[in-house]
């Protein structure tokens, strides 16, 4: 009896390795490519327009992919899809890596982004079926929060290395000996819970596909050229209205893409407006603190990279004690706390000048908005997929990423363009950074709406 409880521990721990690998994978990747475009614009002679597209392009898809990924993994197996979103995402890396022109490496960052989107809203499912018991579930969410939130961090540090030592190829190799792994274990060791007799919602699927689609690019586009671009403001007017044939749709649906009873929970519903107002307010401070560092201080790429290791060390900190602290309190005071501490470190950064070394004026405001995220999100995947019906798993799952993707969007847009109104580039990112702590302090708000 005791070998096969030990056996099954073993193979859980296992499946959970694997399905977080998985993930920081697929996070990564939003960030990972950040320090590496100047020699990627050398080597495969993009324009500066279109170098922002390496980005632009993984981050599209893979947020306007989530739902119908979601839901097709409660469809036709989460194993099944979370399997061969893997293997796309795998094939479509080791095609970058080989790159020898700009369209071939966009393509193969399209394809990237598809692969991420069906095995993402999986990974959450599965971690969900396959940890029934309560204090196990618990800590492997607790877990996966803490890969999907410091993954924009250690993307970053990962890009640093991979580009010194290596080349900036290798952003891309990277991803393929653990695809071949997650793959070659996966069916050995992660169970394939029971799939839902259901039809697929075309209707739906299509018009959250464009109008989510339709949102990120008008997003995208917004931080490029301007709120008064025609085509950010077409494609945001267009994406809403389609959201809003979408949501009609799913009201009369009888096997919906998306379960709209997923946000008649209140924990629920808050823990996904905090999904969507944490990315907000973060995105600032990737991607300003990036250009202070290495436009003011004169960092390198790899010591930009590690210049966030405080943050991520933060994250994953506060992810070993979640799986305490939230039975015991429950996410109000967890959110509460973090959130503040989050909207502190903020607050402090609009605050930072340009005689401010990293120590003074990066280290401080670095370590709390670490802690603060570590505690603020690390339990809202608990709480999202806590207590889901099984048949909605995915949908639950993709629904959250999509939320995370729709925030880290808006916030670049937004904060972008406060930021161009600033008298110098010191000046205008205080102006970001201000604009940061407002959305932080709007999740303290929503912070209060959790039960306790």
């Amino acid at each position: 009896m005791a070998t096969t409880i030990s056996t099954g521990t073993r193979r859980r721990g296992l499946a959970l390795t694997l399905l977080l690998t998985s993930q920081l994978m697929l996070m990564l990747d939003v960030t990972v490519m950040n320090v590496a475009l100047p020699r990627i614009r050398t080597d495969l002679g993009f324009s500066l327009a279109g170098l922002s597209w390496v980005m632009n392009a993984y981050t599209l898809v893979f947020g306007g992919l989530l739902l119908l990924g979601g839901r097709l993994g409660d469809l036709f197996g989460r194993r099944r899809v979370f399997l061969a979103g893997v293997a796309v995402f795998t094939a479509a890396s080791l095609a970058g890596g080989l790159a020898d022109s700009a369209g071939v490496l966009l393509a193969a960052r399209i394809l990237q982004g598809i692969g991420a989107a069906a095995a993402g809203p999986s990974t959450l499912a599965l971690i969900t079926s396959t940890f029934t018991e309560q204090r196990q579930r618990v800590r492997a969410l607790s877990l996966f929060s803490a890969m999907a939130s410091s993954g924009f961090a250690i993307g970053l540090i990962v890009g640093g290395l991979l580009t010194e030592w290596f080349t900036w190829r290798a952003v891309m190799f990277i991803n393929v000996p653990f695809g071949l792994v997650i793959l070659t274990l996966a069916t050995r060791h992660i169970p394939e819970p029971p799939r839902v007799p259901a039809r697929l919602d075309l209707p739906g699927a299509i018009t959250a596909t464009l109008g989510v689609g339709g949102l990120v690019y008008g997003f995208i586009r917004a931080a490029e050229a301007g709120w008064g671009s025609p085509a950010a403001l077409a494609s945001l007017v267009g994406g809403l209205v389609l959201v809003a044939v979408f949501l009609r749709i799913e009201m009369r649906a009888a096997q919906p893409l998306l379960p709209l009873r997923l946000f008649g929970d209140r924990n629920r519903a808050a823990g996904y407006a905090s999904f969507f107002l944490g990315p907000l307010s973060m995105m600032s401070a990737f991607f300003f603190l990036t250009q202070f560092l290495q436009g003011i201080l004169g960092f390198g790429a790899l010591a930009t990279g590690f210049a966030f290791l405080p943050m991520a060390a933060g994250i994953f900190g506060m992810s070993r004690l979640v799986p305490t602290l939230l039975p015991r309190l429950g996410p109000k005071p967890l959110a509460i706390t973090g959130t503040t501490l989050m909207t502190l470190g903020m607050a402090w950064l609009s605050r930072l000048a340009v005689d401010d070394g990293y120590v003074v004026g990066v280290l401080g405001p670095m370590l709390l908005l670490g802690v603060g995220a570590g505690l603020a999100f690390t339990s809202l995947s608990v709480v999202i997929m806590g207590n889901v019906p099984p048949a909605d798993a995915g949908a639950a799952g993709g629904t959250m990423q999509t939320m995370q993707q729709l925030g880290s969007a808006l916030g670049l847009a937004v904060v972008v363009t406060v930021a161009a109104g600033g008298a110098d580039l010191m000046a205008g990112m205080n102006a970001a950074f201000l604009a940061a702590t407002c959305f932080a302090a709007l999740t303290v708000a929503v912070s209060f709406a959790f039960r306790r």
